[in-house]
């Protein structure tokens, strides 16, 4: 039995998400249950963060992109440094990639630097799209023992 004839519900909607099927319809339906109110945010502020959160952010998608199994999840990726040169229309950042274990820092690194030069530069590519200026990008690798379970690490993390 399908779960809308066990509980009551106001409108129910069979939808695909991947054939996009009904979510058009769905989106016009929930625009009717949000409460009004004033704007959170002045109508040219596209958001609340910064420059630094999204270069974290590019940084951390290239670890989910080429690294596999647990290694995304026991990194936290901190912009240490942003300088903009307007004269030479170039943005240098400093970035570290913390992990929990010394296995985690050689995996990311890889042979030679191999893994970790390749990071860099997708997200140099990234955060130049991002950003519209040329960017040195200055990634490094520390372990943290077991950042995750210490209190002081989350919440200079921001956790």
């Amino acid at each position: 039995l399908p779960v809308s004839s066990r509980l009551a519900f106001d409108e129910v909607f069979p939808l695909s998400a991947m054939k996009e099927h009904n979510t058009k319809e769905l989106l016009k339906h929930l625009v009717k249950y949000l409460p009004e109110s004033e704007p959170y945010y002045p109508k040219d502020q596209l958001t609340d963060r910064s420059e630094r959160f999204f270069v974290s952010e590019i940084v951390r998608e290239g670890i989910l992109k080429f690294y596999q199994q647990e290694i995304p999840y026991h990194c936290e990726v901190i912009v240490d440094r942003f300088k903009e040169d307007e004269v030479k229309d170039l943005t240098r950042i400093w970035a570290t990639i913390y992990v929990g274990r010394d296995t985690h820092k050689s995996i990311l690194v890889g042979k030679g630097g191999k893994a970790i030069k390749q990071l860099g530069i997708e997200a140099r590519k990234g955060i130049e799209a991002f950003l519209l200026t040329q960017v040195f990008l200055n990634l490094n690798v520390k372990v943290r023992d077991n950042w995750r379970d210490d209190e002081k690490a989350l919440n200079r993390f921001g956790y």
